[in-house]
């Protein structure tokens, strides 16, 4: 097979060390998964193998090139997904994402999708009115909703946020936990306390929520309400019931949005009960103004451990 090379140079060595997260072991990464060899010095890097291998070894730095010169910092996924997505000839190249910003406070950082799936997740949101995530555990089902909702509070686009999970079955278990009302529920919602302060300054975040213009509250909580002008989500909806999952859909209102986000592999409800998301999946799909988005292993983005975890759980469960 002819061999050919080709070399890159890039403005400074350590741009150029940026877009391999500084670490020679994503190049080696490349070069198992494209078939080449690579050489880097001071602000340039070549590749050797076949020509098919070297154009798309270029075509993976011009897309991180793009991608860092657009202000999103690479890392090692950030360079391994830039390979994944031109060895398997994908449609959606890296730094199309860094395109998408979703604006959360002046002092934060702005928000990306990480992934492809995220990206398209993103836009179902912005395009309907309701927008199942699902899939497992750290794809950022919670966290890219909780951006769009902030993004489009501060453009005006919704009045609110409003933020619930099944906390508990309707009422049943509040009563017996110590403290007023938000101490009782806190437990619970702190996922979502927690993606609030990420991309919020503290006076900012807590003004919100004391004025609710982010109201966060379990699922029991939101029945007999129209909630209009709103940005809806459902958070942990593998642990609805049918009952609760029907009710929570017929909440919106004029102008409003709900993002239903949950993991079916992981209900907690009582045995004999069935999941509300379960039911939703089946009953609506097809339907104009709801769109599914499902993750997978690849999407996830929090440690690279997870992916792992997750992996090796459905390896062995199936």
């Amino acid at each position: 097979m002819k061999t050919t090379s080709l070399k890159l140079e890039f403005d400074t060595p350590q741009f150029l060390q940026g877009l391999f997260a500084n670490d020679r072991r994503n190049l080696s990464y490349m070069e198992q998964e494209l078939e080449l060899k690579t050489v880097t010095r001071d602000g340039w890097i070549s590749f050797t193998g076949a020509e098919d291998s070297t154009l798309l070894a270029a075509k993976v730095f011009h897309d991180l090139e793009t991608t860092q010169r657009n202000g999103l910092h690479i890392s090692a996924r950030d360079f391994r997904l830039a390979v994944d997505v031109a060895r398997q000839s994908g449609e959606i190249p890296l730094n199309s994402l860094s395109t998408v910003r979703l604006v959360g406070s002046r002092n934060r950082k702005t928000v990306s999708p990480r992934t492809p799936n995220q990206l398209g997740y993103v836009k179902a949101i912005q395009e309907n009115d309701v927008t199942f995530g699902l899939g497992p555990a750290g794809t950022g089902k919670t966290y890219l909703a909780m951006a769009v909702g902030l993004h489009m509070l501060k453009k005006r686009a919704i009045h609110r946020i409003i933020l619930t999970r099944p906390a508990v079955e309707a009422g049943e278990a509040l009563g017996f936990l110590p403290g007023d009302l938000k101490e009782k529920v806190a437990p619970y919602l702190r996922p979502l306390y927690d993606a609030i302060h990420d991309m919020l300054d503290p006076e900012e975040a807590q003004r919100y929520l004391d004025e609710e213009i982010i109201e966060i509250a379990p699922l029991a909580f939101m029945r007999g309400r129209t909630l209009s002008r709103s940005f809806v989500i459902l958070d942990e909806a593998q642990n609805t019931t049918r009952e609760q999952m029907f009710m929570a859909l017929t909440r919106l209102g004029e102008e409003s949005k709900l993002v239903v986000t949950g993991d079916s592999s992981q209900v907690d409800l009582k045995p004999g009960v069935r999941s509300g998301l379960h039911e939703a999946e089946h009953a609506l799909g097809g339907i104009k103004g709801i769109a599914f988005t499902r993750f997978t292993s690849a999407d996830i983005v929090r440690h690279p451990i997870v992916e792992h975890i997750v992996n090796a759980y459905e390896k062995y469960r199936q």
